[in-house]
């Protein structure tokens, strides 16, 4: 086989596995498969039953008796419902000799139907088998049954953020307002951590002014030549002080040869094959985000930090991290300052934080 057709089956090859990455990053988007979007809802369903809870106690901590009436009424109703709806669900699971008399699920008739000579190992009366669900059931009540008929807490696919108590790859790290230097007001994008080996993250939120060609043609620049002209138009961020010489990649294409997946939907590494992607024309160069540099921490340093107050740990939406690498952007965003934007979308105190201490933006000069 000639050269030429060897190098035009390992394009060939190539293409495929790159087309075959993003083909899989698309059917997941498509079928919901983000665990982190699934406990990014719990967190909604959690503060929606909190909220619930606070507007309960505060109209019961008076002394209104009409309140305290229709709220007595109201659990009534509730466990009326969920007599109904359990026993719907306890006749669908009721054997067909369930209505005779000799199969009440009291503790006598038992014994007397094991003195009749009913063989105990049939297992129709082991672990309460015959019970009746409402009032046996451990793991909810009659009245609580309701609550799972009401609508389910949503989330926006597109920006959603809450904290999370650990440091995991994938999550970022939002600097504290207070924290000062060359990561002041900066978002960190975890991309590694061991708690004995220590961790890595990149800035996502420090792009550069200038084109990548600019920026990566000092003398101690590592980058191809190649990989200047075919992303020439990408955004270029500062990274983090490590390693300053050295460029990764961030994009949502897919987990192409040399990538690796961080979340649903991000990934990092990858820039020969998205470079071929490029060339030919299956992949915006726009839709990349080249990182100069790193942040890293020794064992037991980012959580000393953490611990201190001076990084709010958090899991947020894959068009968040990939804002400055080809996400929508909407009406809702501020475009320009990811920050604010990411703890304006935490809310509570995180979003009165942002609003104290937003205006100086993405885009500013490094201090």
């Amino acid at each position: 086989m000639s050269q030429k057709k060897v190098c035009a089956k390992t394009t060939s090859l190539m293409g495929k596995n790159s087309d075959r990455a993003h083909i899989e990053r698309n059917l997941e988007a498509m079928m919901d498969n983000d665990w982190r979007e699934f406990r990014a809802k719990l967190v909604a369903l959690e503060n929606v039953w909190a909220e619930d809870n606070r507007e309960s106690t505060s109209s019961t901590s008076g002394d209104n008796d009409d309140v305290k009436i229709n709220n007595d009424d109201k659990l009534k109703k509730q466990g009326q419902l969920g007599d109904l709806f359990a026993g719907a669900i306890s006749s669908i699971f009721s054997g067909k000799n369930s209505n005779n008399k000799g199969d009440s699920n009291d503790g006598n008739s038992n014994n007397k139907k094991e003195e009749k000579g009913q063989n105990i190992f049939d297992g129709r009366s082991i672990g309460g088998a015959l019970n009746d669900l409402t009032c046996q059931d451990p793991f909810v009540s009659g009245a609580e049954l309701p609550i799972l008929l009401k609508p389910k807490a949503t989330i926006n696919k597109h920006r959603w953020a809450h904290s999370i108590p650990h440091v995991e790859p994938g999550c970022v790290l939002i600097a504290n307002e207070k924290l000062g230097g060359i990561f002041h007001q900066t978002v960190v994008l975890i991309i590694e951590h061991h708690e004995a080996l220590g961790s890595t993250g990149i800035v996502i939120n420090r792009p550069m002014d200038g084109d990548l060609m600019n920026i990566a043609s000092g003398k101690d620049s590592r980058l191809d030549l190649s990989l200047k002209i075919a992303f020439n138009e990408a955004t270029v961020t500062y990274g983090g002080p490590v390693l300053a010489e050295e460029y990764s990649v961030l994009h949502g294409f897919g987990e192409v040869e040399g990538s690796r997946k961080l979340c649903s939907g991000v990934y990092v590494g990858g820039s020969q094959e998205l470079m071929n992607e490029v060339r030919m024309n299956g992949f915006d160069s726009k839709n990349a985000l080249f990182v100069k540099g790193h942040a890293a921490w020794v064992p037991g340093q980012l959580s000393r930090e953490i611990s201190k107050g001076v990084w709010y740990t958090a899991a947020v939406s894959s068009d968040f991290i990939l804002r400055y690498a080809g996400a929508d952007v909407t009406s809702e965003d501020n475009a320009n300052d990811l920050w604010s934007d990411m703890l304006n979308c935490m809310g509570g105190d995180f979003k009165k934080v942002a609003m104290m201490h937003e205006g100086r933006g993405d885009m500013r000069m490094m201090p």
